[in-house]
């Protein structure tokens, strides 16, 4: 046996990324088909605000250019579930927004109430759409905010 491993032909990361996108999705499912969240489950999901698919209100754009984090919990409406892709009614400072989230621009979904994390990266060679002007950063602790930072549950 060599001390070289032989490149890849088959894209395992990529079908295993796949894989757990499809959990994310299932999930979901099941909160839709159930009308809201059970016990104390709730979940922060973040995505490339940039990637193809995403449709979010510009000013959110602008604000969070590169990812945002939402949080599914109390206040939400319209969920919707699709094969490829998800919509969300949530509140950003008072103010009723709609979204739309493929489960590809999906790069990290968190169950705080159970402690389990799924990571995600972007495909190689994935486009992004052109980033817009630069506007002041973001404090994503803003009352009535439902954007957090998933940086706690990240593993160091």
């Amino acid at each position: 046996m060599n001390e070289t491993t032989a490149d890849s032909l088959i894209p395992y990361d990529e079908i295993v990324q796949d894989a757990l996108r499809t959990v994310v999705r299932r999930v979901l499912l099941r909160i839709e088909a159930e009308g809201g969240l059970p016990g104390a489950h709730h979940f922060y999901i973040a995505f490339r605000t940039r990637a193809p698919g995403v449709d979010i209100p510009r000013h959110l754009l602008e604000r969070y250019p590169d990812e945002m984090t939402i949080v599914i919990q109390h206040r939400y409406w319209d969920l919707k579930i699709e094969e490829s892709a998800f919509e969300i009614g949530l509140s950003f400072n008072q103010m009723p927004a709609m979204l739309r989230i493929p489960f590809e621009a999906v790069s990290g979904f968190v169950d705080p109430a159970v402690n389990f994390a799924l990571q995600f990266t972007a495909k190689e060679g994935e486009a992004l759409l052109p980033e817009p002007e630069p506007e002041p950063p973001a404090t994503p602790d803003d009352p009535g905010s439902n954007v957090v930072t998933l940086d706690r549950f990240r593993r160091k």
